[in-house]
């Protein structure tokens, strides 16, 4: 087998491997919460929630979080339950998905 060929082969088995284990990684759950407090201005809400497993957390507790899309904070009120997803961003924990919760 030539060098060529072979440095082909293992970039390809590593990059067969990151997308495999990235995937695994990154996905996220919904998680209960409960609406503490919603700051339009700042894009922010402060929500009671249990475990988030995918940011290892393993504890409930009632943190602020960024939200990806600002209109997601004109369909909740203070103390409306909620079903969310949370993702590490560049600019802290962010929800990326949010509903009512039913």
């Amino acid at each position: 087998m030539s060098m060529r060929i072979k440095k082909f082969t293992l970039a390809a088995l590593s990059l067969s491997l990151a997308l495999g284990i990235g995937a695994t990684v990154a996905q996220a759950e919904m998680v209960n919460g409960e609406v503490r407090k919603v700051d339009e201005a700042a894009g922010k809400i402060t929500l009671k929630h249990g475990p988030i497993k995918n940011l290892d957390m393993e504890e409930p507790m009632t943190m602020v979080f960024r939200v990806q899309d600002p209109a997601m904070l004109k369909q909740v009120k203070v103390g409306d339950k909620v079903q969310f997803e949370a993702e590490r961003a560049a600019a802290g924990i962010t929800i990326t998905k949010m509903q009512k919760g039913k």
